[in-house]
């Protein structure tokens, strides 16, 4: 179970938002950020690094997260993706959230290694959604989100199994793209698209 930063949370003080985002991955879809604000007397029980819960409790928790916390989400682009490279379109994706937040937070606790480059007062938290609990929310909640795109671009695409790898380079995914060809929503820049796409 995931475990707030307390000293981090208690030396700095609210609005502390979390970020993580969902989506790094996949040969295809947006990159997807979200920023949440706990409120410290209420939030959901069972809030964990969204890889670690199934999808109904993330779906449930995603649900009332969005009825007792301050929540923003952020995306980039497929085109985005392939312009700036995964790495700064997820930066962008997550400065998106935290301006979709509608406040300016006192800290922002970043899972990973390094901060986007904006003038907020962070901290970077490797594994962050296994030891921050706003983080681990945000990381729901993008998760939640990105699912739910990918599985609404399954209808549009039908024939890749995104309603079930949402993206992700799984057997049944690189076969279906070999078969069917790269659509709009796949990242030109990602080598498996990129190798198929010079072969056409």
């Amino acid at each position: 179970m995931a475990r707030p930063c307390f000293k981090l949370e208690k030396i700095h003080p609210d609005p502390v938002a979390g970020v993580d985002e969902a989506g790094c991955a996949p040969l295809a879809g947006p990159v997807v950020a979200a920023a949440v604000v706990l409120d410290r007397t209420r939030f959901p029980r069972g809030i964990d690094d969204s890889k670690a819960l199934p999808a109904a409790m993330r779906e449930a928790i995603c649900a009332r997260l969005y009825k007792v916390a301050l929540v923003g989400v952020g995306m980039a682009s497929v085109e985005e993706i392939d312009r700036l490279n995964i790495y700064w379109a997820r930066m962008l994706a997550m400065a998106r959230a935290v301006d979709a937040l509608g406040i300016d937070p006192a800290m922002v606790l970043v899972d990973g290694n390094r901060c986007p480059r904006w003038e907020r007062p962070s901290l970077a938290i490797i594994a962050g959604d296994t030891k921050c609990r706003s983080i681990a929310a945000a990381s729901i909640v993008a998760k939640v989100t990105r699912d739910r795109i990918m599985a609404a671009y399954a209808l549009e695409h039908p024939g890749y199994g995104w309603e079930r790898n949402k993206g992700y380079p799984t057997p049944e995914h690189v076969a279906a793209l070999g078969r069917l060809g790269p659509t709009p929503l796949h990242r030109r820049s990602f080598a498996p698209v990129r190798q198929l796409t010079l072969n056409l």
